[in-house]
């Protein structure tokens, strides 16, 4: 009975947001209050009708009801409760729900926290939220319906993907979709601009703490998947270049361009074609990225589903939105006239420079993406685009973005003396420069990109202080820092989160060591400055799985330092083994091990990493989201603050 309320409070939240759709609209364009006024309760109905049907899902998760086809292809009742409920969103048909859910989230929260706005930009703002809606429940109801029954329900299900079935990858999707999602919003507020007609200061003042939530989310999303890549799938990276990962990455690299182009916005009232077109394109973006990980196009351990059918409703859904929004984008460029002027040394500059650099290496991300579809169907030739084209060729623009980072915070709005800014990045600069030479004399062989990369993260760390330090005054009062603006500590702490996550992936490309060979029980063998000995290896019993466990002493310099227990699992029910790498996290490095089979002539193949810099990938990611979180706490920034900026209708100033 729960599972059939689920359903039909989807269906009921498809109806609503075909007339928030509408209705809204048409108020705002012949200026109704009452029609524009349907907007905000009927995007609080649709939510909860949403969330409804999502709870009644996982409950059909949770009580193990395999009547239900999406349970039973994707449960067990052996399954421990966490991942029963992480198996909702585990699926094509559940994760589309609660992307749907997410959707209808950001357009309450827009009716809830936009009080603010004027009512036409309001109305316009989730009449346009809640048309990407219809699309998506149109999708779920017609083509990938959760809550399809079974005639004979089975006795037990299928289980749930092994790889699935790990806490990071338990909680990677639903921050994934709040970043991806919440770009939604961000495209809203860009048409409803364009079909207003005016972008200003106050616009980019509304926009820009949903771009900023929108990127800590998907920050967060992207760390947490990277992450269980790194230590679940075996193979002792963090990064793969897969194209579903290359998916997240790409919306994330413009959401940063928005982010920066709307301060310029907000600031000087230039770049107001720009800021527009990258909030299109963010989200556009996030539409590829769904289409590519449900179509079949690319091949991932990450996608979801393989049906063309599928795929080519989320492509109508794609070029509807996005091309209408750039055919409308093309209709009102002429009014969209900057009206700030700044010099080419000036913050302004700097920032538009931020900008094309995120932009042109998110399109390089892009090519390198599709190109082996492309290669397919136009060449007939067969080619894949792997880990050393991405390297080499989005590489340099980091680095420049590194370069750029400090210098272009130091410069001033409008007009900016570079003479002065580098001044006082000098001591920051010659410190980067020493650790860069400390680096090159401790490493042996002659690559550059480890202290290329210490020198790069120092410079951006030590750029970020000295920019922290330069706001208490000439009197270097450092009681002042307490005072400063929330926003400026977020974006301190972003930078150095971004600093400190430069150097974890140059120490771990760099000075990665590898060791490959087969243990035997009671052996010890030398790794780097280690000693690893494997000890036992046992069979046993999980939850809902079988192991082949590891025993593995390490030790330095004769003292024993940990105890590794990499394993292999195989899952009776879905018939597909794992592995689990063992891994002691350490400050400064990660000794990272995997098992492997047993071999004729006895003894286990065995994989050993030493890992330096290893954690420092995610730690810098932890600090970039919190800087962003920092920075929504500024008063400033909440969604209603450009409303004081706004004329009464008497044309007195707001309070």
């Amino acid at each position: 009975m729960v599972t059939e309320l689920g359903h039909f409070a989807l269906i009921l939240a498809f109806l609503v947001a075909i007339v928030q759709s509408v209705v809204p609209l048409v108020g705002a364009h012949k200026r109704w209050p009452g029609w524009m006024a349907v907007a905000e309760p009927a995007a609080t109905v649709q939510f909860l009708l949403t969330g409804f049907s999502f709870v009644a899902l996982t409950y059909a998760f949770v009580t193990s009801d395999f009547s239900l086809r999406l349970v039973w292809l994707n449960s067990h009742s052996a399954k421990p409760l966490i991942y029963k409920i992480s198996g909702v969103w585990g699926n094509h048909e559940g994760s589309m729900l609660l992307w749907v859910l997410i959707l209808t989230l950001f357009g309450a929260m827009a009716a809830w926290f936009g009080k603010g706005l004027p009512p036409t930009l309001r109305a316009r703002v989730l009449a346009v939220q809640s048309a990407v809606a219809v699309a998506f429940f149109a999708f779920i109801i017609f083509t990938s319906n959760p809550f399809t029954r079974l005639v004979v329900p089975p006795f037990d299900g299928q289980d749930l993907n092994p790889l699935l079935q790990d806490p990071g990858l338990a909680f990677h999707p639903p921050f994934l979709y709040l970043g991806y999602v919440g770009l939604s919003i961000c495209f809203s507020f860009a048409v409803a601009a364009l079909i207003e007609g005016r972008v200003d200061a106050a616009w980019g003042r509304w926009v820009r703490p949903w771009t900023l939530a929108a990127w800590v989310f998907l920050t967060i999303g992207i760390a947490l998947g990277s992450w269980w890549a790194y230590y679940e799938l075996g193979w002792g990276g963090f990064w793969f270049w897969d194209p579903v990962e290359n998916a997240s990455f790409m919306p994330w690299l413009l959401a940063s361009a928005l982010l920066h182009s709307a301060i310029v916005v907000e600031k000087r009232e230039a770049l107001k074609s720009w800021t527009i077109l990258l909030a299109i394109l963010a989200f556009g973006f996030s539409l590829i990225g769904t289409f590519i990980v449900r179509s079949g196009l690319l091949t991932s351990v990450h996608a979801f589903a393989n049906d063309p059918e599928r795929g080519v409703f989320i492509l109508m859904i794609m070029v509807f939105f996005t091309g209408g929004a750039l055919t409308l984008y093309a209709i009102r460029a002429t009014t969209m006239e900057a009206k700030g002027v700044f010099g080419v040394a000036s913050r302004e500059s700097a920032l538009v420079a931020n900008n094309v650099i995120l932009a042109v290496s998110c399109f390089v991300v892009f090519v390198g993406t599709m190109w082996p579809v492309v290669a397919e169907m136009f060449f007939d030739t067969k080619l894949s685009v792997g880990p050393p084209f991405f390297n080499m060729a989005f590489t340099p623009f980091m680095v420049v973005l590194g370069l750029l980072l400090p210098l272009g915070s130091m410069l001033s709005w409008k007009r900016a003396k570079v003479q002065r800014a580098v001044k006082q990045l000098f001591p920051a600069f010659i410190l980067s420069l020493l650790l860069l030479g400390l680096f090159w004399t401790m490493q042996t062989g002659t690559s550059l990109l480890g202290p290329v990369g210490v020198f790069l993260a120092a410079w951006v760390i030590s750029g970020a202080v000295v920019d922290l330090i330069n706001r208490t005054g000439q009197t270097r009062d450092l009681s002042r820092l307490w005072r400063l603006p929330r926003s400026d500590w977020g974006k301190a702490t972003a930078h150095i989160g971004f600093g400190i996550t430069l150097v974890g992936v140059a120490g771990l490309m760099a000075w990665q060591e590898e060791d490959i060979r087969v243990a035997q029980i009671g052996e010890p063998f030398q790794v780097g400055d280690f000693e690893l000995e494997l000890t036992a290896v046992n069979q046993v019993r999980g939850p809902n799985y079988f192991s082949t466990m590891g025993d593995v002493i390490v030790r330095q310099d004769g003292e024993e330092i940990a105890v590794l227990n990499p394993e292999k699992r195989n899952y009776p029910v879905a018939q597909m083994p794992t592995t689990e790498a063992a891994i002691d996290y350490r400050f400064l490095r990660d000794i990272y091990v995997v098992i492997g089979d047993e071999q004729n002539e006895g003894g286990r193949v065995m994989r050993t990493y030493i890992k330096p810099l290893a954690n420092w990938i995610w730690a810098g990611s932890i600090l970039m989201a919190l800087g962003g979180l920092i920075s929504l706490t500024d008063r400033r920034y909440r969604v209603a603050a450009g409303a004081r900026h706004q004329p009464t209708p008497q044309g007195v100033p707001a309070e």
